[in-house]
Order: C-alpha cells, then sequence, then structure tokens
C-alpha cells in the first residue's frame, strides 16, 4: 500500500549538500507540510495517520535540510515545536566562526603579564589608551544562537569549537532568548552566551522529586538544555546571559562595550556588573568587588573575563590556536576541604606515562563531590619538585593521610598538603613501581623527564586502550557512538576486535562477515548499529590537522597538529619530510649539540625544527614513532582506510604570499614581530624560524644577522620592513 509519505521518504537519497537551494525549499515546503498534518492528525484529532517510523524519518530529514540551508528554516517549521515526536538525537552544526575557549589568569601578575603582552603585540607604549571591559565569567554551558533577518534559526552548543550539538528546539523554550529582533538588526547575526541556572531554582530542580539529583546548578543547566525532549527542557527553569558574537554581517558596534549594550537593546539579557577598566590595577580591582559579591549573586561564577575594549584592536590581535590573545579569564581561588586518602592506584596512559591517582573518601569541594585527586608524579608525592627542590616542606604523600584538597581553577581535584598530627602510626612512604602494573614492562624515568614510562609500547593494553580513546575524542575524530566505554568493550571483544585505529573502519565489514552480529548484542540494537557504522563512514574524510592529533604521538598536542598541518598542507609532504629527517645523520647525533653541528647536510630535520613554535624534542618523537616498524604499519593501515583533506585555508588566499614560507629576522619598527607573524598567517603564508632552502622570503629588519646572510648564500629573496608593510597593506 503506498502511504501519504512515500513521495517524500523518496527523496531523501539525495544527500542535501547536493541539492540546489530551489531544490531544498521545495522538499521543505513539502515535509512541512505533512509533518503539520501529522501533528494536528496525531495531537489533536488523535487519528494519527504516520506510523511513528515515518514520522521520524521525515522530521530527521527536514532537520538535516534545514542544517544545510539555515535561511530556508521557518520559526512555523516543524522541527521547532515543542510537543511532537522526541528527536532521537541530536544533529552536528559546523560554525561559521570557531567558538574558542579562554586564556586563564590565576594571580595579578597574570593579569598584568597579560595587558603588556597586548601592549607589546599592538606596539603601544604606556601613553596610549588601551581599556579593558571585565565580566563575570558565567559558570553556564555555552551557546550560540543564529539570527537571519532578525529570526533565531538555529542554536549549537559549542562543541569542540569547530561543530556543536544542534539544540534549536530546547533553546527556543528558554525566557531570555528572543525569538524574534526588534529595530536595526543585521541580516546576520550570531549572538554567544551562556546559558546557566539560578540556585533558587537549582534548588527546586533537586527537591522536585524528578529522579535524577544534580550536583551543581552547572550541571543541571548542561544537563537541561541537552533533553532529547524539548518539552523536558521547557519544564526547566534555564536563563541565558549574551556576551560575545559570531559571524555577522554588519557590525554591531566599535567597542566590545559598545557592542555589549546593542545586545540588550535587541532584547537579550547581558550582565549588569561588566565594567569598563583603564588598567590592571582598575581590573583587578573589579575583579575583587565581583569576588566580594559572589556569594550574593544567586547564579555561580568562577571568575571574572577581561577583553579589549577596542574591536579594531581587537581584529589585530586575532588569535592563537585554541584562544584570543585580547581576552583574560581571571579565575576565583580555588574552594579547600579535608579528607582522608585510602589508596594510591596507578594508571598507564596512552604515551606509557604512569600517573598517580589519590582514591579519597569523598568529599564536596566548590560545591561538587570529590572521590579522586591527581597526584602528578613520583616526585610531587616524595615531597619534592623536578628539580628536587621541597614543596610542603617536604611532607610526602602516604595511604591513610588526612590530606588538604582544592579544586585548580574549579575543575581538576589536587592535593595541597597533608596533616602530619593525624598520619597514622604504622604508616610507611609510597613506593613508586619500577614495572608497569598492565603489563609487567620495565617502567623506566630517561633523564629530565618528571615521569617514569612503561617500555611495553603496543604490547602494553592499558596504553593500547588510551592511545584509542585519545583516537576517538572529540578533538580528533569524534566518532558518534564510539566513546571510551565502546572502545573498552571493543578492545576486550575477540569476535569483532578494536585494537588499532585502522580496525575502526573494518569494523562494519567484518560485522558483515561475522556470525555473531554486532546488534545481538547487549546495548546495540539493529538502528544503533546502523548509526555507528554511518559515523565512522562520515570520519573516513579527516581534516589533516585532526589526524595528526589523533595519532597521539608523544608532543604533538593540537596547537602542534594545526601548526603542522598549515605548514605542509598534506599527509604526503608531512610524511615525506619525516622520512627524510630519519635518514639525516641529525636524527642519528647523540645530543642537541651534535645534532645542530650536522645541520647543514639535513635539509629536511632543518625545515622541521625550523617550522615557528616545533622543536627538536617533538621532531625527535615525531621522526621515532614513525621508524617504529610496529607504530608505522598501524598508521599506514589506518590512512589507507582514509580521505585526508587540506585545513580550511585563510580566506585572503589571494594574497602575494599565499603559500610562501616567510622568516623575519633583525628588529621590526613599524609592526611588532608577533603582528607581523600573525598578518602572515592571516595571508596564507608560513612562517618558520630559520633560513632554508625552502624559504621563499626573508624580511630583515635592522640589526639583521645570520639569518640574511644565510638567506644570501641560498639565494633567498631579501626585502626590508618597509616592503614589508607594502606587502601586508598596513
Amino acid at each position: 500500500m503506498t502511504t501519504e509519505s512515500d513521495n517524500v521518504i523518496g527523496q531523501d537519497t539525495v544527500a542535501p549538500r547536493d541539492l540546489t537551494e530551489k531544490q531544498a525549499a521545495d522538499q521543505i515546503a513539502a515535509l512541512s507540510e505533512q509533518l503539520l498534518q501529522a501533528n494536528e492528525d496525531y495531537h489533536t484529532l488523535d487519528a494519527p495517520v504516520l506510523s511513528d517510523a515515518d514520522y521520524d524519518h521525515l522530521k530527521q530529514r527536514l532537520q538535516a535540510l534545514e542544517a544545510a540551508f539555515p535561511q530556508l528554516a521557518s520559526l512555523d517549521s516543524p522541527t521547532q515545536k515543542v510537543g511532537g515526536a522526541p528527536a532521537e538525537g541530536f544533529g552536528k552544526i559546523t560554525h561559521a566562526q570557531r567558538m574558542m575557549s579562554l586564556e586563564n589568569a590565576f594571580s595579578e601578575e597574570d593579569v598584568t603579564d597579560f595587558v603588556t603582552r597586548v601592549r607589546n603585540f599592538l606596539g603601544l607604549g604606556p601613553e596610549k589608551e588601551l581599556r579593558f571591559t571585565a565580566e563575570p565569567k558565567i559558570d553556564g554551558l555555552s551557546l550560540s544562537l543564529r539570527y537571519l533577518d532578525g529570526k533565531l534559526v538555529q542554536a549549537a552548543t559549542r562543541g569542540d569549537g569547530s561543530v556543536g550539538e544542534n539544540v534549536t528546539e530546547n533553546a527556543r523554550t528558554i525566557r531570555d532568548i528572543p525569538q524574534k529582533l526588534q529595530g536595526d538588526v543585521p541580516n546576520i547575526l550570531e549572538v554567544r552566551g551562556e546559558v546557566y541556572m539560578s540556585h533558587a531554582d537549582f534548588e527546586v530542580l533537586n527537591a522536585s522529586g524528578t529522579g535524577r539529583i544534580f550536583a551543581n546548578p552547572r550541571n543541571a543547566a548542561a544537563g537541561s538544555l541537552r533533553q532529547i525532549d524539548p518539552k523536558v527542557t521547557a519544564s526547566r527553569p534555564l536563563r541565558f546571559f549574551a556576551y560575545s558574537w559570531g559571524e555577522l554581517s554588519a557590525p554591531l558596534a566599535k567597542t566590545q562595550m559598545g557592542a555589549v549594550e546593542r545586545l540588550q537593546a535587541l532584547g537579550f539579557q547581558t550582565n549588569p556588573l561588566t565594567r569598563l577598566c583603564d588598567d590592571a590595577a582598575q581590573m583587578i580591582a573589579v575583579w575583587s568587588q565581583i569576588e566580594q559579591q559572589r556569594a550574593t549573586l544567586g547564579y555561580d561564577i568562577d571568575g571574572v573575563v577581561y577583553k579589549v575594549n577596542d574591536l579594531a584592536y581587537q581584529s589585530r590581535l586575532g588569535f592563537r590556536s585554541t584562544t584570543p590573545r585580547w581576552a583574560l579569564a581571571h579565575k576565583f581561588p580555588a574552594e579547600i576541604a579535608w579528607t582522608r586518602l585510602d589508596r594510591i592506584e596507578i594508571q598507564v596512559g596512552r604515551t606509557g606515562a604512569l600517573s598517580p591517582v589519590a582514591r579519597l573518601e569523598p568529599v564536596t569541594v566548590g560545591g561538587v563531590v570529590v572521590s579522586n585527586a591527581t597526584l602528578h608524579n613520583e616526585d610531587y608525592i616524595a615531597g619534592r619538585d623536578s628539580n628536587g627542590a621541597l614543596i610542603r616542606e617536604g611532607r610526602d604523600i602516604r595511604e591513610g593521610d588526612w590530606v588538604k584538597i582544592y579544586r585548580a581553577g574549579d575543575v581538576i581535584p589536587k592535593i595541597a598538603d597533608v596533616d602530619l598530627s593525624k598520619r597514622p602510626a604504622d604508616s610507611q612512604p609510597y613506593v613508586f613501581p619500577t614495572t608497569c602494573p598492565e603489563c609487567g614492562s620495565d617502567a623506566i624515568r630517561e633523564p629530565g623527564d618528571s615521569v617514569r614510562r612503561c617500555t611495553g609500547g603496543l604490547i602494553c593494553p592499558a596504553q593500547a586502550v588510551e592511545k584509542l580513546k585519545h583516537f576517538v575524542g572529540r578533538a580528533a575524530f569524534d566518532i558518534d557512538g564510539l566513546g571510551a566505554k565502546q572502545i573498552e568493550m571493543f578492545f576486550a571483544d575477540d569476535a569483532l576486535p578494536i585494537r588499532e585505529p585502522a580496525d575502526i573502519f573494518t569494523l562494519a565489514e567484518r560485522d558483515a562477515k561475522n556470525l555473531t552480529k554486532l546488534k545481538n548484542r547487549d546495548g546495540f540494537g539493529e538502528r544503533s548499529v546502523e548509526k555507528l557504522f554511518a559515523a565512522i563512514e562520515e570520519r573516513r574524510n579527516i581534516t589533516l590537522k585532526r589526524l595528526i592529533f589523533a595519532l597521539g604521538i608523544r608532543h604533538v598536542g593540537e596547537v602542534a597538529a594545526a601548526v603542522l598541518a598549515r605548514h605542509f598542507g598534506t599527509w604526503d609532504a608531512l610524511v615525506a619530510a619525516i622520512d627524510g629527517a630519519a635518514s639525516e645523520p641529525a636524527f642519528s647525533a647523540p645530543d642537541d649539540k651534535a645534532r645542530r653541528a650536522v645541520l647543514a647536510d639535513s635539509p629536511n630535520w632543518a625545515e622541521l625544527t625550523g617550522i615557528d613554535g616545533i622543536g627538536a624534542v617533538l621532531v625527535q618523537s615525531l621522526v621515532t614513532t614513525f621508524t617504529q616498524e610496529a607504530e608505522r604499519g598501524s598508521i599506514d593501515r589506518l590512512v589507507a582506510q582514509l580521505d585526508i583533506r587540506p585545513d580550511e585555508t585563510p580566506k585572503n588566499i589571494q594574497s602575494p604570499i599565499a603559500g610562501q614560507t616567510l622568516v623575519f629576522t633583525g628588529t621590526l619598527e613599524q609592526m611588532t614581530r608577533p603582528e607581523a607573524k600573525a598578518r602572515a598567517e592571516a595571508m596564507g603564508a608560513k612562517v618558520a624560524g630559520s633560513v632554508s632552502a625552502k624559504t621563499d622570503l626573508v624580511v630583515a629588519g635592522p640589526g639583521a644577522g645570520s639569518k640574511a646572510k644565510k638567506a644570501a648564500e641560498l639565494g633567498v629573496k631579501v626585502i626590508d620592513e618597509d616592503e614589508w608593510m607594502r606587502i601586508a597593506g598596513a
């Protein structure tokens, strides 16, 4: 029998991204009409025509189309209605502009240093005006709201900064979030802020008998916003403060304070404690005033955020890989509590590091129940730092001790001190293991290293599991349905094991050939298996930056991965440089001094170590990883399964230096060195720290020495600062 939904259901054979806007508009109109009628049949007439499966299928297709064509989404779309069938999960939204995190400060000196760094970057003397805003840092969940022609069309969580969860339906239920903006509104406006819950509403929620007791208002706000059923979110008393913006079709103002006031005029709640400051002393004074009011505000804050007020300066300062240079989060002092340390356990990480963890008698610290705390390494336990100097006046930490706990930055629990008066009489110093507790391999501590590491490598199950958990992490492959819990399950599964990253991408093929199907196991059904396989298939296409980070190579974090991806552009170019460096004399040199002596004969090593931000230790780690037979085999098997694409290139790709490698040397008088580097990278260039045969251009200011000489020897073009300023358009 043919149902009314058949014609529309058949349209989803074409992916939304492959449709024209006209085709998408036609499908959206047809889907909306059918779903609205289905809602009336179900909720009003009590005579449903569509099956639940057909209804869900149509709604998911409509959500996918609206995500791909947000300009076509309307306020009366069935996807925006509260009270329809709950969605099965959250879709993903790619932010038009990344949602960045903030650099943290914990002392007055950090604030002073921040102001000094900003002035130095901009080349501003002490006589030049430089103002900052100071506002409370709300302890909630970041949210981005997208408005087109004044109408709310999308709401997304921060996620990993690039991709967040689509929580549009849920955000519409929050009273502080306007559905339609009045007045002079930019055609495109992304408003960013924080979803939170007041103390009073939090207490009412926990006392309401809903079945779940939240640990703190932040968890309650996050859990409420991320409900699958918007009706649940609508029943929760969520609030929203606006404090920033993303993509704009027209500026809001010339200053940060002016833009915040503009958001308030458009109908958003902004924090009334926001203040303007002329210098670091005023910033710290506002921080102190807000800290004194902290207990009486009625909502949680964990610090004060400072931002450069002049938006033109913000633009010049730009961003690091994950944080803006023009903002700083000044955190409040950590709260403390005392409890007993029951035992010390050793965890083995993906790089083989043996990390001691304190298992505590549960205690509440800053409104959160803490039962574990980091102990850093064996030196910290022994009461000394990595240089042998005493900490805690030499008091060591032992099992059974009464210890002081604090949450660093109100997040990570740590042990600050020990009460020796309560130490048991039979207490013994903790003996740090010299063998891996997971595989029995020797655990050695290399000279200069603060941690002891298992030498078992891939034969150590703990390292293998942690590497896989890192691989599927949010900043790496971020595969829906494949988290830490699932990794542990698959690693122990003899029928469908995942023992290395490549196994993830052969899982569907192996499942098809296996008599014991995944869908027949606890925790999986046919639909969840299909969704997992689809999520894995989607991640075969991955950016170079994510792949490099996902490999879990020691010393290669998100920042270094981004730098390497930007410099080399392609996987093949990166591997060629690493393999080339492995064959050169610099790699086998016994120490840094000997290595520097042979760098002239090691062009690949010189290129890698010459990349700004990439040092010899990191390069050594890269080359070592790629020359180990087992590690290289695992990487090659993975890459064979992937489609690796370059990371997004700068918008100003038509600049005369796009794709070139620049080196700055000497003293720049018209633009600071950091600003020159940031400007070059924004124009699509790569900035290196040393001159090599692959250098395209050297900018030489007064006092240029060996680098300018090296450029002349290699025939590399050298220009002065005036010519650079003309190229940079400054």
